[in-house]
């Protein structure tokens, strides 16, 4: 938790006992965020000065505040839960944590498959999951999510760990478009293509083909494209190596995930809120998103960064990513079923 939020924590912590009159909230915003990246404060300072709304921060992980804002109950001083990954905002909603949004704004700036169907929660920026690979040791890289477990790949796939959520949402699409059983069997045949373990983050799965333990991973863009724009240990140095195949072309279109937020339940500065999720909705902030941390904009029209441009375009799948958590809970049953570690 940076100086920031560890001030302004004893003060929502106070708060969170008590109910919060509207005089007291009168000219804030209260932000639970489980997004840690400096853009983001950026993106806070630049609202502040906007619009005159003071944005008070406090920042921790997804389970944790989401446990939070549950025991907080009717008091919670929280306006926004923002995190990343639709499966995470799933959790949040069936806990009831959320209240819908109608947005003319946020109808018309953001996919409507990039926002939950009645308005609990809204996509704020998109990386996708792709599959790279080693480009002097593999010929013909798999094309497709489902080629990840054909057998000329055995011993050559890297891959995060089951419970991660990117490796559930992953799989739940998977389901949503497959069905169950197709899903069981591609576990199985990616499990026999491991060439470890699962283990570490997307970071570590490209790393493993610079050192040559992977010939094969499976990532999000934004990791990859950091080691473009950065130096990145154990990855930029060797990144030339590694090409991308965004999967599913001729398909369903490759897997993307969402950074995004919704307004709680008991938010004590309503409007406020609304207006906040809009504005990271402007061009001004998708920008934001887009060079701070190499996501891609939700919104048609504002440019990725240059590095995320490097990439290549591609056909995005269009599936509502309320999918990703629905499935969730049967992703994790079918990863179990085959020792999926």
């Amino acid at each position: 938790m940076n100086l920031r939020s560890a001030a302004v924590c004893t003060f929502l912590s106070a708060v969170s006992v008590l109910a919060v009159s509207p005089a007291f909230a009168d000219g804030e915003v209260n932000i639970y965020s489980a997004r840690h990246y400096d853009v983001d404060e950026k993106l806070y300072a630049n609202f502040e000065k906007k619009t005159g709304i003071t944005v008070n921060l406090i920042e921790g992980k997804e389970d944790e505040l989401i446990e939070r804002m549950k025991a907080e109950g009717d008091n919670s001083p929280a306006d926004i839960f923002i995190t990343a990954d639709a499966g995470r905002l799933w959790r949040a909603e069936q806990a009831g944590l959320f209240s819908p949004v109608q947005s003319e704004v946020l109808e018309a700036r953001v996919p409507a498959h990039l926002r939950h169907p009645e308005g609990h929660w809204v996509g704020l920026s998109t990386r996708a999951r792709v599959i790279f690979y080693d480009k002097a040791e593999v010929e013909n890289p798999p094309q497709t999510y489902a080629a990840l477990a054909d057998s000329q790949y055995e011993g050559m796939v890297c891959v995060r760990s089951s419970s991660n959520i990117y490796m559930l949402s992953l799989l739940a699409s998977y389901i949503a478009h497959h069905g169950e059983a197709e899903a069981s069997e591609w576990v199985a045949g990616l499990k026999s293509n491991l060439a470890r373990e699962p283990q570490g983050g997307d970071t570590d799965q490209l790393r493993g083909i610079v050192s040559g333990e992977c010939q094969i991973a499976v990532a999000n863009t934004y990791y990859f494209a950091r080691g473009l724009a950065e130096d990145v240990s154990g990855l930029s140095n060797g990144i030339d190596k590694i090409g991308v195949v965004f999967p599913d072309q001729d398909g369903n279109g490759t897997h993307v995930n969402i950074s995004g937020a919704g307004i709680t339940a008991h938010a004590p500065n309503r409007d406020n809120a609304v207006t906040f999720l809009e504005y990271l909705t402007s061009d001004e902030a998708q920008s934001f998103f887009a060079n701070g941390n190499n996501e891609y904009p939700v919104v048609e029209g504002v440019a990725a960064s240059s590095f995320v441009e490097s990439l290549g375009d591609f056909k995005a799948d269009e599936l509502n990513l309320n999918a990703l958590g629905e499935n969730q809970a049967r992703a994790q049953e079918i990863y179990n079923e085959a020792d999926f570690k």
